[in-house]
């Protein structure tokens, strides 16, 4: 890919807090809102349609301090059509509760798609721009914290973005990837999203739903540029979470890495040993094995992993 420059520049500017609305915003700019702690995506959406730019307890808190058992700030990121709240509100403060510094943000939108009209909705725009964001995120939280090194944590089109922004950027400075049901090698959105490309064209899809549904489709020009390098970078290890029951990013086991030279990964089915776990695309964030795995690859003193009932949404 040839994204350095732009995401160079891109990184200056969003880097401020006006442009990102961190945590670090002046004393005199209202104070960010917390949202409740949610069992379900359900929930969260309800309480998001409200409240949009709510955050997950236990994130942006700046004055967090890492520890020897969990070392690094993690970075959540959030999924498409969705924002840090829905994607995090249960994660979020189980990840807290267990020690860890955490961090996140929404990213992309520019209000030109049907979908990014409506509140809460962000993750529209195209995957190369939404990683810029990320990147400069990054950038920010390490400024912030002073720590040389961060792990990822990040859903759907979270996910994927994170491995754009790795191998663009090579694995200096992050320690751990999480990701769950990220579309790294594209999705056929259960043949939908195929099927529509090829009757209607990406310019309807775009217009409707955002470029980041058309990046996001198998074969589009964004995932051909991701995929032509290998799935991984040295120095960063993976644990990538999918579930056979992921009617998003389909087939779910497209999800899944190959481990390359100097990294390691860990490929993960959520049913794997826990049939009663029927989590799809968008509940698998609140999946209680979910989170424990999560846990585990962050911090190598969480070896407790539950198998418990967590039911799809569609």
């Amino acid at each position: 890919m040839t994204m350095t420059s732009a995401r160079t520049a891109l990184a200056a500017v969003a880097a401020t807090p006006f442009v990102l609305g961190l945590a670090a915003s002046p004393a005199s700019a209202a104070p960010e809102r917390y949202g409740p702690y949610q069992l379900n995506f359900t929930g969260a959406l309800a309480y998001s349609t409200g409240a949009p730019d709510a955050l997950p307890l236990g994130v942006n808190d700046w004055s967090c301090r890492t520890t020897s058992v969990n070392p690094d700030p993690v970075v959540l990121v959030h999924g498409t059509f969705s924002n840090h709240y829905t994607s995090f509100a249960r994660m979020a403060p189980a990840l807290k509760a267990a020690g860890h510094c955490l961090y996140s943000f929404n990213y992309g939108t520019d209000g030109s798609s049907l979908i990014a009209q409506l509140p809460g909705v962000y993750g529209t725009t195209g995957l190369e721009s939404n990683a810029g964001e990320l990147s400069a995120f990054m950038a920010t939280v390490r400024q912030r914290t002073g720590s040389d090194t961060l792990d990822l944590v990040g859903w759907s089109q979270g996910g994927t973005i994170i491995s754009d922004v790795l191998k663009e950027e090579g694995g200096n400075g992050v320690d751990h990837v999480v990701t769950l049901g990220a579309t790294h090698h594209g999705t056929t959105l259960s043949g939908l999203g195929t099927f529509a490309r090829e009757v209607a064209g990406e310019e309807p899809i775009g217009a409707s739903l955002g470029q980041a549904a058309v990046d996001q489709i198998r074969g589009s020009a964004y995932m051909q540029d991701l995929t032509s390098t290998p799935d991984t970078v040295p120095g960063v290890d993976y644990t990538v979470i999918g579930t056979r029951y992921d009617e998003v990013s389909t087939p779910y086991q497209a999800t899944f890495l190959e481990e390359g030279s100097g990294s390691e990964v860990d490929n993960i089915t959520l049913q794997r040993g826990c049939a009663i776990d029927l989590s799809d695309h968008l509940s698998m964030v609140y999946s209680p094995r979910a989170i424990d795995l999560t846990n585990r690859a962050l911090s190598s003193r969480w070896t407790f992993v539950r198998c418990a009932p967590n039911a799809p949404i569609l």
